[in-house]
């Protein structure tokens, strides 16, 4: 091939790599940076509002044998009529530091929850929907029938509902969850005020401006978190929220660490110790002494001297070299074959590359 022809490949090839090359370039970075996957969104931080089953601005009243799993507070406002015969499983705090403390902390919560972005914009009703971790926004917001929340199989996964008025929902509606459920990580942040209906059974934390009405018999799996308004029962049970979180990091310290330490040092130091030195000193020197030195110096001296002067000279030398030498390749011709046997393998090699070069310099000719 022609130095021209070599030159005209060169250019139709180079640009070509370089093209393919800038290519799986630009898909690396796509696919490690990420870009257009949605980050999980982060749980709403109700610092000590989360002890808190309901907490209100004015009041807290109560009809009927109602349930609260945790404690209950109002603050500026200190009364909470109604209790008994409601039962309050935590502590009650009416217009004390402690509600004090959770009314500030429920602010913080309620303006990081109605500021989260991005956000999907949702109709007005909310029944017969399935809907996946994220944060969504309603002018008003209606449940009729029952809203399913898919969670796609992680626990953790972050709901966020933003509404800009009111939440009602109508008798015997009901929130569920599917793939998996983490009901203290759903947030219903309410513009003004939250009704649920009769029988509804419904899930989260609802963060309310104003007040928090519930209907008889409806239930609440969460909280019910009222800023400036009263919260209303009848009849109902709310219980705390479960909080799933990952199960990998206190499995696995505990396991890994007290079980190699203790096994490696008790076992390798006892058993190689004792075993090596009662063994070798005590077999070695009494076995060698006694048996070479008597059994050496009788026999050699007597019978060497006679023996071997008359018949060593003439025959015994010659006949030790001639035995030893081929050994050692010393005389007989034999050294010099390895050395020749090399010197034609290179000469050859050497006549081998010279002719292939001879025939390609030939052929670019």
């Amino acid at each position: 091939m022609t130095r021209t022809k070599v030159r005209r490949l060169r250019r139709a090839v180079l640009p070509a790599l370089a093209a393919v090359t800038a290519t799986g370039t630009a898909v690396a970075v796509l696919i490690f940076s990420g870009t257009g996957a949605s980050a999980a969104e982060a749980p709403v931080n109700l610092g000590t509002a989360a002890n808190f089953s309901v907490l209100a601005g004015s009041t807290v009243t109560n009809t009927g044998p109602s349930f609260l799993a945790q404690s209950l507070g109002v603050h500026p406002g200190n009364t909470a009529p109604g209790f008994p015969p409601g039962v309050v499983a935590g502590e009650i705090h009416l217009g004390d530091a402690v509600a004090l403390q959770a009314k500030n902390d429920l602010t913080t919560a309620y303006n990081d929850a109605a500021g989260r972005t991005p956000f999907t914009i949702l109709p007005a009703e909310l029944g017969g929907t399935t809907l996946t971790p994220g944060v969504y926004r309603i002018g008003a917001a209606q449940l009729t029938g029952t809203l399913t929340l898919n969670t796609q199989g992680d626990p953790a996964a972050v709901f966020i509902f933003q509404i800009e008025s009111t939440l009602i929902t109508a008798s015997d509606s009901s929130v569920v969850f599917i793939n998996g459920a983490s009901p203290c990580n759903v947030y219903w942040q309410v513009g003004s005020s939250a009704t649920l209906g009769t029988g509804t059974q419904f899930v989260g934390n609802i963060l309310a401006q104003a007040s928090i009405t519930m209907n008889t018999g409806a239930t609440l799996q969460g909280r019910a978190l009222a800023q400036t308004g009263a919260v209303t029962l009848d009849t109902n049970t709310i219980t705390q929220p479960v909080c799933l979180g990952p199960t990998g990091s206190p499995t696995g310290q505990p396991t890994g660490t007290p079980t190699g330490q203790p096994t490696g040092t008790p076992t390798g130091q006892p058993t190689g110790t004792p075993t090596g030195q009662p063994t070798g000193s005590p077999t070695g020197t009494p076995t060698g002494t006694p048996t070479g030195q008597p059994t050496g110096s009788p026999t050699g001296t007597p019978t060497g001297t006679p023996t071997g002067q008359p018949t060593g000279s003439p025959t015994g030398y010659p006949t030790r070299s001639r035995t030893a030498l081929p050994v050692t390749g010393g005389n007989d011709g034999t050294a010099s074959l390895p050395l020749l046997t090399g010197i034609g393998g290179i000469a050859l090699t050497t006549g081998v590359a010279l002719l292939v070069l001879y025939r390609r310099r030939t052929s670019e000719s």
